[in-house]
């Protein structure tokens, strides 16, 4: 199996890769030079990081379930805001009936001024204006009464929203951390399992390949929001930045997405195709997300290669990425390929959505090493640069699975290689 394909499996899986799943991998990278074996990870340290991923999936949804309860007593009408709102707007209902009454008593008075008959004696018409003053006087006291009733249902209000505000947000994060941690673990007993079965099977006889920084994949054109029911055509640009021709690269191209809550997986919805100058007809990307070789690609040049994105009318809204890399053969039996998948997230719009405006560009958060555990004084650089996102940021999500997984699985996942090949292809 190619490695690279391992690598996506364990992509598909996840959306972060945890600081646990990463400190238990002894062998992140030297700085020594590109070509220098490194050692994977033993059953043993991804037992431990399965271990880890499972308690913090635990506490995850320990904490979600907290907030979840925190929600329902904020949204009930017992909740102490939400019965000082009610006392608050009941005060401010007697308010606007005294206003009611202290406004028609003015009205009331002003009438009786106005009925008093020509033939009234000077005490009826003193004793109508005093009403009238005292009705007036009431009334103005009322309107005050009332503005600063209101005043406090508004405070009241503004308290048992913020509150509830609070207590939802606080249940948003717990869900994402569940979301993350769940994707972590998968990751994480994705690449046990992995590993159990390549022990089983004896291992891979072939580690001689080597990454190739100068080996790069570009894509161009493909928007950041695609349409259900639409197609969409975009450009990979693979370019030898080296001073050697490399007799056969293999353009890597893989799609994933899920939808919106990121628990459901619709990459069946999603069909990707390619063309080129050698072969101009479309054609289906590989099963193993390969795409025909470019033989040769000569020193400092480059070959485009034309992609399709056609996602199905059915696909709901939801997110995808589209992750490239290169890996090259040489007839003399050296091999490599790119260090890092490079990740160009996306947005997929329901069928009849208005198209995105700008295109996807892919992420370049630095990474988190805070926590990377060096092994025989090797020095905790990582083996992606510029790609692995610190735990949690949801940005750059899908390089941190990325450059994650690729770390997880060790030095061996980040480039395609590790049996030779006798033919064209593996």
């Amino acid at each position: 199996m190619k490695i690279r394909r391992i690598l996506a499996t364990a992509v598909a899986t996840a959306v972060t890769t945890p600081v646990v799943l990463l400190s238990v991998t002894p062998a992140i990278a030297d700085t020594k030079p590109a070509a220098q074996t490194q050692k994977k990870p033993s059953v043993a340290e991804l037992e431990k990081a399965a271990k880890a991923a499972q308690k913090a999936y635990d506490d995850a949804v320990s904490a979600e379930d907290v907030a979840y309860a925190a929600v329902e007593e904020a949204t009930t009408d017992t909740t102490p805001l939400a019965v000082a709102r009610k006392a608050a707007g009941k005060a401010a209902d007697d308010a606007d009936a005294a206003k009611t009454a202290a406004d028609q008593a003015v009205t009331d008075a002003e009438a009786a001024v106005e009925a008093l008959p020509e033939t009234a004696t000077e005490e009826e018409k003193a004793a109508a204006a005093t009403a009238l003053a005292e009705a007036r006087a009431a009334a103005v006291t009322a309107a005050e009464a009332k503005t600063a009733a209101d005043a406090k249902v508004d405070e009241a209000q503004e308290a048992l929203d913020d509150y509830r505000v609070a207590a939802f947000t606080a249940l948003s994060r717990a869900t994402e951390a569940t979301k993350k941690a769940l994707a972590a673990k998968t990751a994480a007993d994705e690449a046990l399992a992995k590993a159990k079965e390549e022990e089983a099977e004896g291992g891979e006889d072939d580690d001689t390949c080597v990454p190739e920084a100068e080996l790069t994949t570009v894509v161009t054109g493909l928007p950041s929001k695609v349409v259900a029911g639409t197609v969409v055509d975009f450009k990979l640009r693979v370019t030898n930045g080296t001073t050697k021709t490399m007799d056969r690269v293999f353009p890597f191209v893989y799609v994933h997405a899920t939808d919106k809550s990121g628990h459901k997986d619709i990459e069946n919805l999603l069909r990707l195709q390619w063309s080129s100058a050698a072969s101009p007809q479309w054609n289906n990307v590989d099963t193993e997300n390969y795409i025909s070789a470019v033989s040769p690609l000569k020193a400092g040049a480059h070959a485009d290669i034309k992609l399709r994105l056609k996602v199905d009318a059915a696909a709901p809204a939801g997110e995808g990425v589209t992750f490239v890399a290169g890996d090259y053969w040489n007839d003399n039996g050296t091999c490599g390929g790119s260090p890092d998948l490079t990740g160009y997230e996306f947005e997929i719009a329901p069928a009849g959505s208005k198209p995105g405006k700008g295109d996807a560009k892919p992420g370049t958060t630095k990474p988190n090493t805070s926590n990377l555990t060096p092994q025989s004084g090797a020095s905790a650089v990582p083996a992606t640069t510029g790609t692995l996102a610190a735990t949690g940021t949801s940005a750059t999500s899908q390089l941190a699975l990325a450059s994650g997984a690729a770390v997880a699985l060790g030095a061996g996942a980040m480039f395609v290689v590790r049996r030779r090949r006798t033919g064209a292809d593996v």
